[in-house]
């Protein structure tokens, strides 16, 4: 169904190729996962197969890809539509209408199927993908993980015969991300179509694929075989594979299932410790308050199980180069708790919050948890003053961010969202930086300091779209941290990280909340939650049904726990690095 013979891709500029050594074939009605770290040229294979490379993109494509005997040096993306459905990794740039039926309906227009067909294909997308609710809905009020949804839904009605999808889970809850690789699954077996899908977050679909290629490096040959051996080579692996590494299994398990047969042994050796502790802060207790012009008492270290080891409050030594005070900025700035009490938001006709209760304690890092729609963006927009209270109140470093002035509330609250772009308007990065600087008041050079540190080798003359996912959330985080804001947000952070960018950013996190800086995280990554968050808080349909220490909140979710929890359950661990820590 797919060939790649001999191919090569150079963009415009480059020294050499971004991907080369392609020679390769897909049959009919596999599904392919194409692995890697970041910058190994995943989304330049993909777009060859379905013909943006180099139709839209540019560059130079050496050899030859086919699709169903199509030449895609010879078919542009718009004659190759009938075979090729593609979703990229941003949703946003997909649509072309307004509400989420007309969307699902418009590629079956654009090729002219009838209306009594077109109506069938819509209401048999909206039950497989769980969008019935969602039918009459403006796509631009949905969340993230819904627009991901509608974005693969528009691509499916047409029935393609190849499907083309590059991160299609980053974006979507666990329970969501299921029913989609069902679907996918679904698709398939009983259809026979073609999935080739990008994907970072190896442990939700590592047990679908039917072959893996794996990119190891950049410009190196891909390496083909099934997922059990190209996971026993691959540099990149979810964490039931690092465990079944660590202990030795043969052959690696690539489910939950698998390794719960195989991991007896491994519970009895762990029985007798207990989980690793980690220095985590004590939150300021409830009946605290801190005056508006004071500054919050540094937070005191404390031993707790459940996370992973993290520097403590006084280690600022230990932090990276780049992370450390300097001239003007070397005095603690103000940090405060941020609190939120009985908060309520709505949006039109939708209640986004209800009666929500939040405090957030300097030096903590609490990751918000739920389904998509759930009310996470909203709440984090609420604490950036972006969303306005219907009820309730906000206050973050003594202050409602909602009547703060932007020049001031930089200094109080930063947010790195969940498209980093976002924050992105100039043509370079050195541009970048220095409008950060300008509007945080910094000393020139403080933000190109924290991008030295956190994406190096990146020039001052690289646009930031030229940045992969990952080095434009380095450089938006880069952004916001100029300010020194007390109060960090993010939102799904690991959206395009591979593990290793995903434990540099973990890093990062621990060093600045051991500085004192509080974070908050919306993340349905429960991988990273265990290795970061003190605290989980769990949200749905706007209202707040858990509040506790990570590894009681997780382990007690069978849809949030980590895939360690679950193998090695009734017992506590939560990573990989606990595990290890313990068998030294």
């Amino acid at each position: 169904m797919i060939r790649f013979a001999d191919v090569s891709v150079t963009y415009e500029g480059a020294a050499r190729p971004t991907v080369q050594g392609l020679d390769f074939e897909i049959p009919e009605g596999e599904l392919v996962l194409l692995a890697g770290p970041s910058g190994v040229g995943k989304s330049t294979v993909l777009g060859a197969v379905s013909g943006l490379v180099p139709h839209f993109t540019g560059g130079t494509l050496r050899g030859r890809v086919t699709v169903a005997g199509r030449d895609t040096r010879t078919h542009k993306p718009r004659e190759l539509a009938d075979v090729v459905g593609t979703v990229g990794q941003d949703p946003l740039s997909h649509f072309v209408t307004d509400t989420v039926e007309d969307e699902l309906a418009y590629g079956m227009e654009s090729l002219g199927l009838a209306p009594d067909v077109m109506r069938r294909r819509v209401e048999e997308t909206l039950d497989l993908l769980g969008l019935a609710e969602l039918r009459d809905r403006p796509i631009a009020t949905l969340s993230g993980g819904q627009q991901q949804r509608v974005a693969i839904g528009s691509v499916l009605t047409p029935h393609p015969q190849v499907l083309v999808l590059d991160e299609p889970t980053s974006a979507l809850d666990p329970g969501a991300a299921e029913e989609v690789l069902a679907v996918l699954q679904r698709l398939v077996h009983d259809l026979g179509t073609t999935v080739f899908l990008a994907e970072h977050r190896l442990e939700r679909v590592i047990q679908y694929a039917d072959r893996v290629v794996l990119l190891p490096s950049p410009g190196a040959a891909p390496v083909l075989g099934t997922p059990s051996e190209v996971m026993a080579v691959s540099p990149v692996f979810p964490p039931v594979v690092g465990l079944g590494r660590l202990a030795g299994w043969s052959p690696l398990p690539l489910t939950v299932r698998d390794a719960r047969r195989t991991a007896g042994p491994l519970r009895e050796r762990l029985a007798t410790p207990a989980p690793a502790p980690s220095a985590t802060p004590t939150p300021a207790p409830a009946t605290t308050r801190v005056p508006a012009s004071g500054t919050a008492p540094a937070p005191s270290a404390n031993l707790t199980p459940g996370a992973e080891a993290a520097p403590g409050p006084s280690s600022s030594s230990r932090l990276p180069r780049f992370l450390r005070r300097r001239g003007p900025h070397d005095a603690s700035p103000p940090v405060r708790t941020a609190v939120v009490e009985a908060l309520a938001v709505r949006r039109g006709r939708v209640e986004a919050l209800r009666r929500v209760d939040l405090t957030v304690a300097p030096g903590e890092t609490v990751a918000l948890m739920g389904r998509n729609g759930a009310g996470k963006s909203t709440l984090l927009g609420a604490l950036v003053g972006l969303v306005e209270p219907s009820a309730g109140s906000v206050r973050v470093a003594g202050a409602a961010p909602h009547r703060t002035a932007p020049r001031d509330l930089v200094r109080r609250v930063g947010l790195v969202p969940q498209e980093p772009r976002d924050l992105l308007y100039a043509d370079t990065v050195a541009a970048e930086c220095a409008a950060a600087d300008g509007d945080a008041g910094a000393a020139p050079g403080t933000c190109r300091g924290l991008v030295s540190g956190l994406l190096p080798g990146i020039g001052d003359g690289t646009h930031p779209r030229d940045l992969s996912e990952g080095q434009r959330l380095a450089l938006a985080l880069a952004v916001v941290l100029t300010a020194r804001p007390p109060l960090l947000l993010l939102d799904e952070p690991t959206r395009g990280l591979d593990y290793a960018a995903k434990a540099r950013l973990v890093a990062v996190l621990r060093g600045l909340a051991a500085e004192g800086h509080a974070i908050v995280l919306a993340t349905h990554d429960v991988e990273l939650a265990a290795e970061l968050a003190h605290r989980v808080v769990i949200l749905a349909d706007g209202e707040v049904v858990a509040d506790g220490p990570t590894a009681e909140v997780v382990v007690a979710s069978p849809s949030f726990a980590p895939q360690v929890t679950k193998i090695l359950a009734p017992q506590r661990w939560l990573t990989v690095a606990q595990v290890r820590a313990a068998l030294a």
